[in-house]
Protein backbone atom coordinates (compact mmCIF):
# COMPACT_ATOMS: atom_id res chain seq x y z
CA UNK A 1 0.00 0.00 0.00
CA UNK A 2 1.31 3.42 -0.98
CA UNK A 3 0.06 6.64 0.58
CA UNK A 4 1.14 9.35 -1.86
CA UNK A 5 -1.05 12.06 -0.32
CA UNK A 6 -1.86 12.40 3.36
CA UNK A 7 -4.50 14.83 4.58
CA UNK A 8 -4.01 16.43 8.00
CA UNK A 9 -6.98 18.63 8.94
CA UNK A 10 -6.09 21.05 11.74
CA UNK A 11 -8.22 23.27 13.92
CA UNK A 12 -5.14 25.16 15.18
CA UNK A 13 -5.95 24.28 18.80
CA UNK A 14 -3.34 23.09 21.30
CA UNK A 15 -4.16 19.54 20.16
CA UNK A 16 -2.93 19.99 16.56
CA UNK A 17 0.84 19.97 17.31
CA UNK A 18 0.46 16.71 19.26
CA UNK A 19 -0.59 14.92 16.07
CA UNK A 20 2.27 16.31 13.95
CA UNK A 21 4.81 13.55 14.83
CA UNK A 22 2.41 10.89 13.49
CA UNK A 23 1.86 12.81 10.26
CA UNK A 24 5.59 13.38 9.79
CA UNK A 25 6.42 9.74 10.48
CA UNK A 26 3.85 8.39 8.01
CA UNK A 27 4.88 10.93 5.36
CA UNK A 28 8.54 10.01 5.81
CA UNK A 29 7.81 6.29 5.69
CA UNK A 30 5.79 6.55 2.45
CA UNK A 31 7.47 9.62 0.91
CA UNK A 32 4.07 11.30 0.95
CA UNK A 33 2.87 14.77 0.15
CA UNK A 34 1.24 16.34 3.24
CA UNK A 35 -1.93 18.37 2.78
CA UNK A 36 -2.70 20.58 5.77
CA UNK A 37 -6.32 21.72 5.76
CA UNK A 38 -8.00 24.37 7.91
CA UNK A 39 -11.78 24.63 7.70
CA UNK A 40 -13.25 27.96 8.79
CA UNK A 41 -16.74 27.42 10.15
CA UNK A 42 -19.60 28.49 7.92
CA UNK A 43 -21.31 31.58 9.23
CA UNK A 44 -24.44 31.55 7.05
CA UNK A 45 -26.64 30.77 10.06
CA UNK A 46 -25.93 34.24 11.50
CA UNK A 47 -27.81 35.85 8.62
CA UNK A 48 -31.01 34.18 9.82
CA UNK A 49 -30.73 35.80 13.27
CA UNK A 50 -30.68 39.44 12.16
CA UNK A 51 -26.93 39.90 11.89
CA UNK A 52 -26.46 42.09 8.80
CA UNK A 53 -25.10 40.12 5.83
CA UNK A 54 -22.13 42.48 5.17
CA UNK A 55 -21.02 42.05 8.81
CA UNK A 56 -21.09 38.28 8.44
CA UNK A 57 -19.09 38.46 5.20
CA UNK A 58 -16.46 40.73 6.76
CA UNK A 59 -16.14 38.48 9.79
CA UNK A 60 -15.95 35.36 7.63
CA UNK A 61 -13.20 36.90 5.49
CA UNK A 62 -11.28 37.93 8.60
CA UNK A 63 -11.49 34.36 9.95
CA UNK A 64 -10.27 32.92 6.63
CA UNK A 65 -7.36 35.38 6.39
CA UNK A 66 -6.45 34.80 10.04
CA UNK A 67 -6.62 31.07 9.41
CA UNK A 68 -4.35 31.40 6.38
CA UNK A 69 -1.71 33.26 8.36
CA UNK A 70 -1.96 30.85 11.31
CA UNK A 71 -1.77 27.72 9.15
CA UNK A 72 1.27 29.07 7.29
CA UNK A 73 3.02 29.70 10.64
CA UNK A 74 1.93 26.24 11.85
CA UNK A 75 3.37 24.59 8.72
CA UNK A 76 6.65 26.52 8.97
CA UNK A 77 7.06 25.57 12.63
CA UNK A 78 6.05 21.90 12.48
CA UNK A 79 6.89 20.84 8.93
CA UNK A 80 10.03 22.84 8.16
CA UNK A 81 11.93 19.68 7.19
CA UNK A 82 9.18 18.49 4.83
CA UNK A 83 9.45 19.53 1.21
CA UNK A 84 6.10 18.23 -0.01
CA UNK A 85 3.59 20.41 1.83
CA UNK A 86 0.33 21.83 0.53
CA UNK A 87 -1.82 24.22 2.56
CA UNK A 88 -5.53 24.82 2.06
CA UNK A 89 -8.11 26.97 3.81
CA UNK A 90 -11.76 26.39 3.02
CA UNK A 91 -15.03 27.64 4.46
CA UNK A 92 -17.91 25.41 5.52
CA UNK A 93 -18.84 22.48 7.69
CA UNK A 94 -15.62 20.77 8.83
CA UNK A 95 -16.70 17.17 8.19
CA UNK A 96 -18.20 17.94 4.77
CA UNK A 97 -15.19 19.96 3.67
CA UNK A 98 -12.73 17.25 4.78
CA UNK A 99 -14.64 14.65 2.73
CA UNK A 100 -14.83 17.03 -0.26
CA UNK A 101 -11.09 17.70 -0.05
CA UNK A 102 -10.31 13.96 0.02
CA UNK A 103 -12.31 13.41 -3.16
CA UNK A 104 -11.12 16.52 -5.02
CA UNK A 105 -7.41 15.95 -4.33
CA UNK A 106 -7.20 12.14 -4.53
CA UNK A 107 -6.03 11.84 -0.92
CA UNK A 108 -4.83 8.33 0.02
CA UNK A 109 -4.81 8.59 3.83
CA UNK A 110 -6.34 10.81 6.49
CA UNK A 111 -4.71 11.52 9.84
CA UNK A 112 -6.70 13.57 12.32
CA UNK A 113 -7.28 14.09 15.99
CA UNK A 114 -10.29 13.41 18.11
CA UNK A 115 -11.11 16.06 20.63
CA UNK A 116 -13.40 14.20 22.99
CA UNK A 117 -16.00 16.97 23.15
CA UNK A 118 -18.65 16.43 25.79
CA UNK A 119 -21.96 17.88 26.84
CA UNK A 120 -23.22 21.02 25.13
CA UNK A 121 -20.11 21.26 22.93
CA UNK A 122 -20.80 17.85 21.40
CA UNK A 123 -24.48 18.66 21.08
CA UNK A 124 -23.76 21.93 19.23
CA UNK A 125 -20.81 20.85 17.09
CA UNK A 126 -21.10 17.06 16.98
CA UNK A 127 -17.99 15.04 16.43
CA UNK A 128 -16.18 15.94 13.23
CA UNK A 129 -14.06 12.79 13.52
CA UNK A 130 -17.16 10.65 13.94
CA UNK A 131 -18.87 12.16 10.88
CA UNK A 132 -15.73 11.84 8.76
CA UNK A 133 -15.14 8.24 9.88
CA UNK A 134 -18.60 7.27 8.66
CA UNK A 135 -18.16 8.98 5.29
CA UNK A 136 -14.49 8.66 4.32
CA UNK A 137 -13.61 6.30 1.48
CA UNK A 138 -9.92 6.02 2.49
CA UNK A 139 -7.84 4.64 5.39
CA UNK A 140 -7.89 6.88 8.41
CA UNK A 141 -5.71 7.24 11.50
CA UNK A 142 -7.50 8.82 14.48
CA UNK A 143 -5.42 10.11 17.37
CA UNK A 144 -6.69 11.27 20.73
CA UNK A 145 -4.17 14.04 21.49
CA UNK A 146 -5.01 13.96 25.20
CA UNK A 147 -4.20 10.27 25.63
CA UNK A 148 -0.81 10.17 23.88
CA UNK A 149 1.91 8.52 25.96
CA UNK A 150 5.24 10.30 25.75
Amino acid sequence: MKFKKILFPVDLSEASPKIVPYVNEMAKKFDSEIHILFVARAFQYFTSIYVPHPSVDLFENAVIEGGRKSIEEFAEKHFKDSEKIKIAIVNGDAAEEIINYIKEHDIDMLIMGTHGRKGIDKLLFGSVAEKVTKATPIPMMLINPYKIKN
